[in-house]
């Protein structure tokens, strides 16, 4: 597992060309631009978590049956510091870089004190985003890098906060029709308030149709959340929407801001200060696109932690989700660098299993139900949405299937190339495999580009795994449904 997990990986700059097995569809052209933590040492310090590691950019290029491959690490500001000082300087949620023992004790105080109130780090490792024309590499802080996703070329650097004051975003951003993108984050204590921001980045900066144009300036704050705790907001790493809904779960995996206020003096991580509250409810929020508010009603379903939505419809009156589902946050402690190691398939035995739930959430709630009475009946599902007496509806999932899916294919096996796998969206059998004689890392999530005369823009995110397991499934012309299973 280290040699998947914990080895640094070369960058492959100039493109190669994967030999092709199998037959690629004529119709698939474009670019698979994925992301990852690639770097995990520098110097003689290491990162904690795999989370952490620097961010290495990797793309497929699909042309006229032919694959080509390249990365490249992005060189943000916290890469460049690193590597200049060949040593970790700047810190990641699961690991805090301190001062070199060699300066002296002002310069030691002056960084306690810069830390208190922290930047965040601009390795944005985790997704792929697109932007009006651009594409940005992305994390879950508040900055994005823009790139060049035919070159991977990092090129300038992006503070969410310029224009939505959000202090953390998440990397799952939806695209309506349009492509305008919608997203989400955290504003911590802004005006002695904690909330959710849900905000919307046009796909075109208004009154003009020039490209070059960032429509980031004219973001918009779509609507707001109130946390449940001023000093204890959810932890979320994406969020859900239909036609004409938004869908927020305010989980029981929290951040404790006076903790991470002082994780730097106290000596510990940011990573330290995230607690899963077991006794705590998950609440379900649900926002009207058209009003721009919540609806009224407050749902509620079991403590729960989900790091990914699958799918979100609406039917018979419902909201209808599906999520991957854990009962803790075990799974986070297991890429802890540490645990990546000879006792892996020991220690993932002690995380919590991960569950497919689909819940169904009624949009008008009668207030003459009597309480305890089931509120919805849809076909297409078991779950159920109960009337309590405080007016609240407790919402039980339907468990649909446990196991997962993957496309990112890296074997610990060092004489097996690792290669791009292609399946059929319907079917999973496998069209096509392209296999790549290069140092590829395992990534976590990623973006796909048609070429200029396909107009579609398709997400791929996945949980990275290893060994023959995927992600990414192939959508046919004949299909718009984007399958995304994790």
């Amino acid at each position: 597992m280290e040699l998947i997990f914990g080895r640094n990986k070369k960058e492959q700059l100039e493109p190669v060309q994967a030999r092709v097995t199998g037959r690629i569809p004529a119709w698939l052209q474009g670019t698979l631009l994925r992301n990852g933590p690639g770097m995990h040492t520098v110097g003689e310090s290491k990162y904690n978590h795999w989370f952490d590691g620097l961010a290495l950019l990797h793309s497929f290029t699909i042309r006229d049956g032919e694959v080509f491959y390249r990365s490249k690490y992005l060189q943000s500001d916290t890469y460049k510091a690193n590597i200049e000082a060949n040593r970790i300087v700047v810190s990641e949620f699961g690991t805090m870089a301190y001062p070199d023992p060699c300066k002296n004790i002002f310069s030691k105080a002056f960084s306690y004190l810069s830390h208190t109130i922290p930047d965040f780090t601009d390795n944005c490792l985790i997704n792929i985003m697109k932007c009006g024309d651009d594409f940005y590499a992305t994390t879950e802080t508040n900055y994005i890098r823009k790139i060049n996703p035919q070159t991977l070329e990092t090129l300038e650097k992006v503070d969410y906060r310029k224009y939505v004051a959000v202090n953390l975003a998440t990397s799952h951003p939806h695209y309506d029709a349009a492509g305008n993108v919608l997203n989400m984050g955290t504003s911590i204590v802004d005006k002695g308030r904690t909330k959710y921001v849900v905000f919307k980045i046009p796909t075109t900066s208004p009154g003009t149709k020039k490209k070059g144009k960032s429509p980031l300036k004219h973001a918009e704050v779509f609507c707001s959340i109130p946390s449940c705790s001023l000093l204890s907001p959810s932890y979320y790493h994406s969020f859900g929407v239909t036609e004409n809904y938004v869908i927020f779960l305010e989980q029981p995996f929290k951040l404790d801001i006076l903790k991470m206020a002082t994780a730097y003096v106290r000596g510990v991580s940011w990573a330290s200060c995230m607690s899963f509250c077991r006794e705590d409810k998950t609440y379900i929020h649900i926002i009207d696109q058209r009003t721009r508010k919540p609806v009224p009603t407050k749902f509620y379903t079991d403590p729960m932690v989900v790091f990914h939505h699958v799918n979100a419809y609406e039917e018979d009156g419902c909201v209808l989700f599906d999520v991957i589902a854990y009962e803790d946050s075990s799974l986070y402690d297991l890429f802890y660098l540490a645990n990546l190691n000879q006792d892996f398939e020991e220690n993932s035995r002690l995380t919590s299993v991960p569950t497919l739930r689909r819940f169904a959430v009624p949009l008008h709630v009668d207030k003459n139900a009597e309480v305890g009475s089931i509120l919805i009946k849809v076909a297409s599902t078991k779950a159920t949405a109960l009337k309590e007496k405080d007016g609240h509806v407790y919402c039980q999932p339907e468990v649909l299937y446990e196991g997962v899916i993957l496309s990112a294919v890296v074997s610990t096996d060092p004489q097996k190339l690792p290669f791009l796998l292609i399946l059929d969206a319907k079917s999973f059998t496998e069209l096509a495999r392209a296999s790549v004689d290069a140092d590829m890392h395992l990534d976590l999530h990623g973006l796909f580009i048609l070429n200029a005369d396909q107009s579609a823009v398709k997400q791929a995110p996945a949980e990275g795994q290893e060994d023959e397991n995927s992600d990414d499934p192939v959508t046919t012309p004949q299909d718009s449904t984007t399958t995304t299973p994790q």
